[in-house]
């Protein structure tokens, strides 16, 4: 690691501060031995959004307020070593996160919640709903495979590893931290835009997310779960971790994927009804990429809040 990426657990320091102004209200809670900064609005029951890569929690911006006028509590998180959270030397493996994720829930002071998880938030999500199920109410995962269809992907499927390219790319050391803060973080933007449809992200938000890329620490942190996810294919842990995902989801889940993602393919997304023993829904957004959220941000909270509401699936 190059010294000025080592990880540092005062992210926010600095003239830019990843707490930005709006309805909500920012905060710190601990979990799982380490600080989370949260984004939270609204009353009634949790809503926990979790971002994905390479953003922060204002991904979520336009949920917060919907949801919160749905009447639901809705908390947006920065995950371990991004955003106002804590930069740890250690801890970015899929289970350790995903207990940041189930600890953030307790630290709320709540019994569960509906977790919603974007890319590598909702990877985490998958994990999150078999590790600690009780703590999971609903599931919504959003442009992101299930661990063991992606893990399957990367083994054998062409197209997905040459989407994964970036991926692949991290695995180098040093050079990718340096090269995502290069140049103001350009190439955090030329990756946001190439992973949109034709409803391209508003650029304020681009330049908020390099911004948060170049907070000391971040592009090191932001890439380690990668570096786990592919030199852990041929380990142990990568196999322990493979075997506890067949373990079935037992909560209504939603899956969300753009029909034009370029980085998680439909076909590798797709499938994931297998591993979940509840009503499961598969919604294919049309002339979307990467960020369904985010590209049509009014189409996915009304499709999100509906479903949250159906009571039909808890019977």
């Amino acid at each position: 690691m190059p010294l000025d990426e080592t990880p540092d657990r005062s992210p926010a320091s600095g003239s830019w501060d990843v707490r930005l102004d709006g309805p909500w209200t920012h905060r710190d809670v601990a979990a799982n031995g380490a600080r989370f900064h949260i984004a939270e609005i609204g009353e009634g029951p949790l809503v926990l959004l979790v971002h994905g890569w390479p953003q922060f929690w204002s991904t979520w911006r336009h949920q917060l307020t919907a949801l919160a006028d749905a009447g639901y509590r809705a908390v947006a998180m920065d995950v371990r070593g991004v955003g106002g959270s804590d930069r740890t030397p250690r801890g970015y493996d899929p289970a350790n996160l995903a207990l940041d994720i189930t600890g953030v829930i307790r630290s709320l002071g709540e019994r569960d919640a509906a977790l919603v998880g974007h890319d590598t938030g909702g990877f985490l999500a998958w994990v999150a709903a078999v590790m600690r199920p009780s703590l999971v109410r609903r599931l919504v995962v959003v442009s992101a495979a299930h661990p063991r269809r992606l893990r399957r992907a990367l083994l054998t499927d062409r197209r997905q590893i040459a989407a994964y390219e970036h991926v692949l790319g991290f695995q180098r050391p040093w050079v990718p931290e340096r090269q995502l803060v290069a140049d103001d973080a350009e190439q955090v933007a030329r990756y946001l835009h190439s992973w949109t449809s034709a409803r391209s992200l508003d650029e304020k938000s681009v330049a908020d997310y390099r911004r948060a890329m170049q907070i000391p620490g971040t592009a090191h942190c932001s890439v380690e779960p990668y570096r786990w996810l592919m030199r852990s294919m041929a380990r142990p842990d990568g196999f322990q971790f493979s075997r506890r995902m067949k373990r079935p989801v037992r909560v209504p889940t939603l899956h969300v994927h753009g029909a034009q993602d370029p980085v998680l393919l439909t076909s590798t997304a797709t499938g994931a009804g297998e591993y979940v023993q509840a009503p499961y829904q598969w919604r294919l957004m049309d002339d979307i990429g990467h960020f369904p959220h985010e590209e049509d941000p009014a189409g996915f909270t009304t499709e999100l809040v509906e479903w949250l509401r159906d009571d039909s699936l808890d019977r």
